[in-house]
């Protein structure tokens, strides 16, 4: 867990990163066959969660359950076999996460630079379903990425190009609701 320099360092003098990574090494110290995580990496730096995830990955691969709760969608796209998306104390869907993102049907968001084609002409195109302005960028929205990426290519029209699919976080916000909540 990253923690062999703070050996000799009182619990309490540990940074509430480190703090979390010694709660973890505690839990996992007897490799146990079933473990629960709740928010694993609250409080870790980007590399210390991104080793956990290494970590957690390995664990499952070596035959072990783990249980994990999460805020993180991301986390839970990366690291979980299947999903429960809850709201309220209720499983509101459960499945894979490739599942649950297939099944939202968002289609693909392409972005390209304003120089590249302007929105009037990105509108025009086959297979686009709603252009949108950002401050750098037009956003084209599609279910035909392939005939609206070659299309793009045809005009030249890949300056800046990024290609988007939605994420376990736009199933969980299109569940959920995105209002705020007490």
């Amino acid at each position: 867990m990253g923690l062999d320099d703070k050996a000799d360092t009182r619990t309490e003098k540990l940074s509430g990163g480190q703090r979390q990574r010694l709660s973890i090494a505690c839990a996992l110290v007897h490799e146990p066959e079933l473990v629960f995580l709740d928010e694993p990496t609250a409080a870790l730096d980007p590399q210390a969660r991104r080793n956990l995830w290494d970590l957690l990955s390995s664990l499952n691969d070596h035959g072990r359950t783990v249980v994990l709760t999460t805020h993180y969608m991301d986390e839970a796209e990366a690291l979980c076999d299947r999903v429960a998306i809850m709201d309220r104390g209720r499983i509101l869907q459960l499945a894979s996460p490739a599942a649950l993102i297939r099944d939202l049907d968002a289609g693909v968001r392409i972005s390209v630079e304003p120089s590249a084609i302007d929105a009037s002409s990105a509108g025009q195109l086959d297979g686009v379903d709603s252009v949108e302005e950002q401050d750098s960028s037009v956003v084209l929205a599609t279910h035909d990425p392939a005939t609206v990426l070659a299309q793009l290519a045809e005009r030249q029209a890949l300056q800046g190009l990024q290609v988007k699919s939605a994420t376990l976080e736009d199933v969980f916000l299109t569940l959920t609701g995105r209002e705020y909540r007490a």
